[in-house]
């Protein structure tokens, strides 16, 4: 394994992935190999397959009777298929493989019944030495990839400003965070109209969510009434959609971080009592997040479906931002219950300003009483 381990070296050295491999027969090394799979322009060249074919050139045979093979990491499918049609008597690695080790780790094809070859397999020898090795080379790589790296472009996360100018005004001033626990620097924006202090007023929120086809911006007229009628009303757009910074990985939007992140930031905004209003089109994913909320949800105001207009498209200039709707649509229907068990639900409304005034009139009466 000494060998084989000087072998890998030689493998670091060139820019390879440090597996360095020996065959040996009667005690003698007959053969040795390290990955070369860049330099040979070859996926095969593995360091067991480099040292397989300068163990049968040196025999003139194929078959390999009667050798071990030392290898510093656990052979791959592609290794381990090689092994056995070379008829080696034996196998010896080093480090396990988590991510494709073939000789137990993720599969064991050396122990299959069915393959009419046996070969006796031992692993572990010197495996923190071989461990090492790997670990301080893929550190090494990760430097000099940083070092090399083009800095983040100011618009990977987020569109300009400029793709928020036709949007229509919220009430109120525009927040941001990225401190808050387990955003990880993310940025959620949202609009805060705020009345004339109140002990009343001040104990509850009107909190409009919107859902994956939508954001802020479909809430601006009723948030313009609640806000006249001397209501505290906010208006985020969830990381992922609208004004907020959208990471472009959609393994990242799952319902437990969306849910984790309102959490967090309703903890450091929003006030103890929240009356929540959604659309019904939104409710895939304002009822997944419901939960994350349903301890200090008081009331659920049920406006009308919206229409996508032309303003929400701004918000995703680039295919990579819209990764969070993309997400959100492929989640598991909500299992939340009956709406009724926690909430109030009042009639949908119209947007026409003159309805809309009177029903927001109605709903304030209605929740504070």
């Amino acid at each position: 394994m000494q060998l084989a381990l000087a072998e890998a070296r030689e493998a670091a050295m060139a820019g390879e992935v440090p597996v360095g491999a020996v065959v040996v027969r009667d005690g003698r090394v007959i053969a040795r190999g390290h990955n070369a799979p860049i330099s040979g322009h070859d996926p095969t060249a593995h360091a067991e397959i480099v040292a397989l074919r300068a163990a049968a050139a040196a025999l003139g045979n194929y078959r390999l009777d009667g050798c071990t093979l030392y290898v510093t990491l656990e052979p791959c499918t592609m290794c381990s298929g090689a092994i056995l049609h070379a008829r080696l008597d034996a196998v010896v690695y080093g480090a396990a493989d988590a991510r494709t080790g073939a000789a137990g780790s993720v599969l064991d094809v050396f122990a299959d019944g069915r393959i009419n070859h046996r070969i006796t397999v031992r692993g572990g020898v010197l495996a923190d030495h071989c461990a090492t090795l790997l670990r301080t080379f893929f550190a090494g790589r990760r430097q000099q990839q940083r070092a090399v790296a083009e800095p983040l472009r100011d618009d990977a996360l987020r569109p300009p400003d400029t793709a928020f100018a036709s949007w229509p005004a919220l009430p109120g001033a525009v927040f941001q965070r990225s401190d808050l626990p387990g955003f990880d620097g993310l940025r959620m924006v949202w609009t805060a109209a705020a009345p004339a202090p109140n002990a009343a007023t001040d104990a509850v929120a009107w909190l409009c969510l919107h859902g994956a086809a939508g954001s802020s911006t479909g809430f601006a007229a009723v948030a313009h009434a609640l806000a006249a009628a001397g209501e505290r009303v906010v208006v985020p757009d969830l990381i992922g959609f609208g004004r907020s910074d959208k990471p472009k990985r959609e393994a990242v939007h799952t319902p437990e971080r969306h849910r984790s992140w309102l959490r967090a930031w309703a903890d450091a905004v929003l006030p103890p009592r929240i009356i929540l209003v959604v659309r019904p089109a939104d409710d895939a994913l304002a009822d997944a997040l419901v939960p994350a909320l349903a301890d200090r949800i008081v009331g659920r105001w049920c406006l009308p479906s919206r229409a996508p207009q032309p303003e929400d498209a701004a918000a995703y200039p680039d295919r990579g931002h819209a990764a969070g709707p993309r997400a959100v649509a492929r989640w598991p229907v909500a299992a939340v219950g009956d709406l009724q068990a926690w909430s109030v639900l009042l009639a949908p409304v119209g947007d026409d300003a003159p309805a809309l005034d009177a029903q927001v009139r109605h709903a304030v009466e209605y929740f504070r009483a």
